[in-house]
């Protein structure tokens, strides 16, 4: 097992040394028996930090016979432990996060476009996932929400389990509002519901079925808010409560306004990046936005 520190600025100035990699795998003995995974990593890894070892299991990056675990993994004895390290960690700063708002066990991270939210196993790709623990080193957060790659604005993060509870909850009784704010093609006009069900059973593109979707939570309300008659383009405010994959990129494309620099439901790609922003979030003893982007 290998290590390279460097040195970092962390929050309020302080310098810490964060090392850039680990590799190596070991057997959990008796010892190990029951404890947790980002605990009995200290021991392969001396002069780790708990925030560092638990981004590493969130990442995806430290398998347990064979299988990526999280860091309250309880381990057994006469298991095999893998930790993969040929890339460089990346921060909660590098990759652009910013938390927003903390407040009632819940906290909102804004996020950029091009950066994951959920870990992935097995890939080597950075995201927010990750560095929850490093954003929040004093409680025991855990994402709520995802955003494509290419989408910027709110994550939701409980705190607690109580938080993650409530949370679903709310999610059931239709009591969470998500915002979002988007640059389509065209002029529309008015106030839309766009009702149509989703298939996105292993696909990479969702289906816009002709049936509609009974559940109301699956709707996508779009709003007009501008119209830019030089470029043929409208800004919108579309609200869901309960999100499928994809879903307002998909719904919007259906209605003949695909969102600026979608590359799979629009033209295509462009400079400016997925014009989509989850920019306000809104439930029961919890609010917060995000500044607008377009």
């Amino acid at each position: 097992m290998s290590t390279q520190p460097e040195t970092l600025a962390g929050e309020g100035g302080c310098a810490y040394a964060r090392p850039m990699f680990f590799e190596g795998t070991f057997s959990i003995d008796a010892s190990g028996d029951g404890i947790r995974l980002d605990r009995v990593l200290e021991t392969a890894m001396p002069g780790s930090g708990l925030r560092l070892r638990r981004r590493l299991c969130d990442e995806g990056r430290v398998l347990v016979d064979g299988r990526a675990r999280k860091p309250g993994y309880k381990v057994r004895a006469g298991q095999s432990v893998e930790i993969g390290g040929d890339r460089e960690m990346k921060t909660a700063g590098e990759l652009g996060l910013r938390i927003v708002k903390c407040e009632n066990g819940f906290a909102a991270v804004n996020k950029p476009g091009g950066v994951h939210s959920a870990s992935i196993a097995g890939k080597d790709e950075p995201s927010a996932e990750g560095v929850l623990s490093e954003l929040f080193p004093k409680d025991t957060p855990e994402l709520l929400n995802r955003l494509d790659y290419l989408t910027s604005g709110l994550l939701l993060v409980a705190l607690t389990p109580e938080a993650r509870e409530a949370y679903l909850r709310y999610e059931a009784d239709g009591a969470i509002k998500k915002f979002y704010l988007a640059r389509v093609k065209g002029r529309l006009d008015g106030i839309i519901s766009v009702r149509s069900r989703l298939d996105t059973d292993d696909r990479k593109i969702t289906r816009v079925l002709a049936e509609p979707d009974p559940d109301s939570r699956r709707w996508t309300g779009v709003t007009a808010l501008s119209h830019d008659h030089e470029a043929d383009t409208s800004l919108v405010r579309c609200l869901i409560m309960k999100g499928a994959r994809h879903q307002i990129r998909a719904h919007l494309s259906s209605i003949g306004h695909a969102i600026l620099g979608d590359p799979l439901y629009g033209e295509g790609e462009s400079s400016s990046g997925l014009m989509l922003q989850h920019q306000r979030i809104e439930m029961p003893g919890f609010q917060a936005e995000a500044i607008p982007l377009f």
